[in-house]
């Protein structure tokens, strides 16, 4: 019976996982014609836990060939960052990546890096299901949402300036062109994953303009949708009902700053960002999925960093390209490492090293 319940929890679970599948699907005709995919490794275990998705790849004999690039050490002018316009370049050119974590210094005067990658490559939706994973307990059971955040303008859109000395402003920028994009987006994404709800989280009580134009936008494609509920939260309100109770929502879009904010709340409610996929979407088709958490320099080398926000998030990158059975396989192994409760890292409260549980997932291929 537990067998079976367990089943039947992971097929719910890879069936609404993950994205839309924009990518043409002679790209996964072929299970022996290797796809090139972009690689960031990043900062800090960023290359730890890549080196363990290398390895799942591989056991699970996944037809993927890597194109790494790492953080430069110096500014490219091109970019105003770290990055390189060749890393850029190899995900245009591939059209799909994967990133580990990487860490931008803070007031070093440069462009952050997670935001030069969605400005650059029109990365517009981030996607982020949280769901309870099988045989793990936390606070919540059964929390099975999707955050849909827009992700290139609203408060992060980096224009602040001085106005005069003690005084910064800073401009929050709401279009319609990009609330239009991400609340398509919300809604195409809910009717092909089955979902029945998308609540749409604003401010617009205090800010009119901006968010007034975000849910104006969310209605206008609310009603090319009459088979999905539709409802507007404020976000404080929204806050207080994830936290009282996870299952009232469904698929939850808004603009940057609260998905921010939001889709982390969310992580924490199925035991943190160390456990939560992530996927950006870009025009053209472009994915770049990432692992959300931090760099966690006090661990770097040290074989200890959890790489299941990486796999889940490369599970996400296979699904996009189509390598469904793939993804399945290598899903499931995740799920059921985790549920025996054997092989887990010191932060789901076992004793594993990094090297341990992904030899543990390999062997559960």
């Amino acid at each position: 019976m537990a067998a079976s319940i367990f089943g039947r929890a992971l097929r719910r679970q890879s069936t609404k996982l993950f994205l839309a599948r924009t990518l043409s699907s002679a790209a996964a005709a072929s299970a022996t014609t290797p796809i090139r995919a972009t690689l960031f490794p990043g900062d800090g275990i960023g290359p730890e836990i890549a080196e363990s998705v290398k390895q799942v790849f591989n056991a699970a004999e996944v037809p993927i060939e890597w194109e790494e690039h790492f953080v430069g050490d110096q500014v490219d002018p091109r970019t105003q960052s770290f990055l390189t316009w060749e890393s850029l370049e190899s995900v245009r050119r591939n059209g799909v990546g994967l990133k580990g974590p990487m860490a931008t210094p803070i007031g070093k005067g440069h462009r952050s890096l997670n935001l030069t990658l969605r400005k650059e490559l029109g990365l517009y939706a981030n996607v982020r299901p949280c769901y309870s994973l099988p045989g793990y307990k936390t606070r919540y059971d059964n929390v099975d949402l999707v955050t849909i955040r827009e992700n290139t303008e609203g408060e992060y859109s980096g224009l602040e300036h001085q106005v005069v000395r003690g005084v910064v402003e800073s401009i929050k920028i709401i279009t319609r062109q990009a609330s239009l994009r991400v609340a398509e987006y919300a809604f195409h994404y809910a009717k092909i994953h089955g979902r029945k709800t998308v609540s749409a989280i604003h401010k617009a009580n205090i800010m009119r303009k901006t968010d007034g134009l975000f849910l104006k936008c969310c209605r206008e494609v609310a009603e090319k949708y009459p088979e999905i509920n539709y409802e507007e939260v404020i976000i404080d309100n929204c806050c207080m009902m994830l936290v009282k109770n996870p299952s009232l929502f469904d698929v939850l879009v808004m603009p940057n700053l609260y998905g921010d904010i939001i889709s982390d709340l969310c992580a924490g409610l199925i035991g943190g960002l160390g456990l939560t996929p992530s996927c950006n979407i870009g025009e053209g088709g472009i994915a770049l999925a990432e692992a959300v958490h931090g760099s966690a320099p006090d661990i770097a080398g040290k074989n200890l960093a959890n790489p299941t926000a990486l796999l889940l998030s490369s599970v996400s990158m296979l699904r996009h390209l189509g390598l469904n059975d793939k993804a399945d396989r290598i899903h499931e192994a995740i799920l059921r490492t985790i549920a025996d409760g054997n092989h887990r890292t010191r932060d789901l409260g076992g004793t594993a090293t990094t090297s341990e549980f992904t030899e543990a997932v390999c062997n559960k291929l």
